[in-house]
């Protein structure tokens, strides 16, 4: 079994690029089993979503251009709310440990995680001792998937497509998932580039480790490019 999982910014364009690899692994005749992170392994996340839309009084909902947001929730970084975070979290990281066990268990080929704990560790200020100690505890704990996508993208393209948080924030929460994979040393960056040349580069590395663990993988793949080097790029939705 192969564990991917993608991350990134607001409005980088994930939801794209999953529906891609997954419509790419199931015509490869690979099963796949989809899992959203904050339906899937958030803990309490209706109650959560509803306390931070009390509390902060922000918009709920997607944003568009059409239908421009003013949310307040991972962009309230005070002290307590830090604070707070850092259990919800931890029990967030507990979760997703034993939601990995099952997927395991499922017996399909690959299983897509639609954000991951890197998501939530991104809301947190990285540049804080604390908050740093922190994410490696948590980055120990969780079971690292074999491919951690994180979609890059330039933070003015992405508030506008999603416009849900100030631009200023974004350009920082892009920065932090920058830091983040610098942390890890696992993840894959994929830089800003047209959604054709993004796709291209996720599957390469998608077809390099599916043959790590299947050799004749590649006789069941249509022919790509010769992968390229993961990069990191000088890098939405996890409530508090």
């Amino acid at each position: 079994m192969t564990i991917v999982s993608f991350s990134g910014i607001d409005g980088a364009g994930k939801s794209t690029q999953i529906s891609s690899l997954e419509a790419w692994l199931h015509r490869s005749g690979l099963s796949i089993k989809l899992l959203t992170f904050w339906d899937d392994v958030v803990c309490f996340s209706r109650y959560r979503e509803f306390m931070s839309y009390k509390a902060f009084k922000g918009d709920r909902g997607v944003g568009s251009p059409e239908n421009p947001l003013h949310r307040r929730d991972k962009n309230v970084t005070s002290g307590p709310v830090t604070i707070m975070r850092f259990g919800l979290y931890f029990a967030d990281a507990v979760n997703l440990c034993r939601k990995v066990r099952e997927a395991r268990k499922s017996g399909v080929d690959v299983v897509i995680f639609d954000r991951y704990i890197y998501d939530e560790l991104a809301n947190l200020p990285l540049t804080d001792k604390f908050a740093r100690m922190f994410a490696r505890l948590v980055l120990k704990l969780v079971p690292q998937p074999d491919i951690a996508y994180v979609i890059d993208a330039d933070p003015v393209a992405a508030q506008m497509r999603k416009p849900e948080y100030p631009l200023e924030f974004v350009r920082c929460n892009r920065e932090a998932y920058i830091r983040l994979a610098q942390l890890a040393g696992n993840m894959t960056v994929v830089e800003p580039d047209s959604i054709q040349a993004m796709k291209t580069s996720i599957r390469n590395e998608m077809l390099r480790r599916l043959a790590l663990t299947d050799p004749g993988i590649g006789d069941r793949h249509s022919p790509l490019p010769a992968p390229n080097p993961a990069n990191i790029s000088s890098g939405e939705l996890i409530e508090p």
